[in-house]
């Protein structure tokens, strides 16, 4: 299937130009441009970029969420994982399929690697691709912790402020007391989060499509205590205490302070992300060549 690209537009967002990457730069806009398509570019990125690469075309910019509107058919995120999640909060709602390119280091949201630039635009302009839809988790109350960006793809973290003392995080699901973790903190990862945060701290590995959360504590004081799996059709109440009047929530890279009398209500976001994927990728194989699953490293 050859799609025309010539009333196809792309968005593209980064955050930083490293000059290491000036040739692959050239070759992704070079082979966007050749394909007739409009582009429309983070206005930062844009002007790093734009001292080191001429491009042949008007290119529109863009600042805000809002000015990805209908007519964006894919944003193209160029960086690493960071990147994508950053390029989430700018898509939202939308539905456009976002399409990773890594220049970073792990990459498992950026599957694109850098030496496959044209292939991957090749693949991506006659239709070689598949969307998967990711669920998000969200924070139902307090509403307006984040403001509009009350919602993660990868994790909800909890971490103690102070770096002397554990947290205490109290966990109900559906009303149903979990557990009371003293801990460095506590994770609540979605699937597609189960490969970040989660997995450095001992959580399990899940499939995108499995539909659950993991609860996952952070370097806890009882050794017994491991991760659990529950549907991600759970609420989930946390109350935090310890020492310490106040504690750190993150979404993915965002992070606010609560005090110990705030209480937080998570539940799956009303929305799904689309990650557009070459057909030739799968989550097994990717986890299996990011984490060098099989290979005799020994020499």
């Amino acid at each position: 299937m050859n799609l025309n690209f010539n009333n196809v537009t792309i968005a593209l967002f980064g955050k930083a130009f490293n000059p290491e990457n000036l040739e692959y730069f050239r070759f992704l806009i070079n082979r966007l441009e050749d394909s007739g398509c409009q582009l429309i570019i983070w206005k930062p990125f844009h002007e790093s970029i734009n001292r080191e690469i001429s491009f042949r075309k008007k290119v529109s910019t863009f600042t805000r969420h809002d000015q990805l509107n209908r007519d964006v058919d894919y944003l193209i995120s160029v960086g690493g994982d960071g990147t994508m999640l950053e390029a989430v909060q700018l898509v939202r709602n939308s539905g456009i399929p976002i399409a990773g390119i890594n220049l970073g280091r792990m990459g498992f949201l950026s599957s694109i690697p850098r030496n496959e630039i044209i292939p991957a635009i090749s693949d991506i302009m006659e239709g070689r691709f598949r969307i998967e839809k990711r669920s998000l988790i969200s924070i139902e109350s307090p509403s307006g912790l984040f403001g509009e960006l009350g919602f993660a793809l990868n994790e909800l973290s909890i971490n103690k402020k102070d770096t002397s003392s554990m947290v205490i995080v109290q966990v109900w699901i559906d009303d149903h007391f979990l557990n009371s973790y003293w801990a460095d903190g506590l994770i609540i990862a979605t699937p597609t989060g189960s490969t970040a945060y989660s997995l450095s701290c001992n959580g399990p590995i899940i499939a995108p499509d499995s539909h659950n959360f993991v609860i996952t504590p952070i370097s806890p004081h009882n050794l017994t205590i491991r991760p659990v799996v529950i549907p991600d059709s759970s609420r989930i109440r946390i109350k935090v205490d310890g020492r310490d009047q106040h504690a750190l929530v993150s979404l993915d890279s965002r992070t606010a302070i609560i005090t110990h009398d705030t209480e937080l209500l998570v539940r799956k976001a009303d929305f799904e992300v689309n990650l557009l994927q070459r057909n030739n990728e799968n989550f097994f194989s990717t986890i299996r060549t990011k984490l060098n699953w099989g290979m005799d490293i020994r020499n």
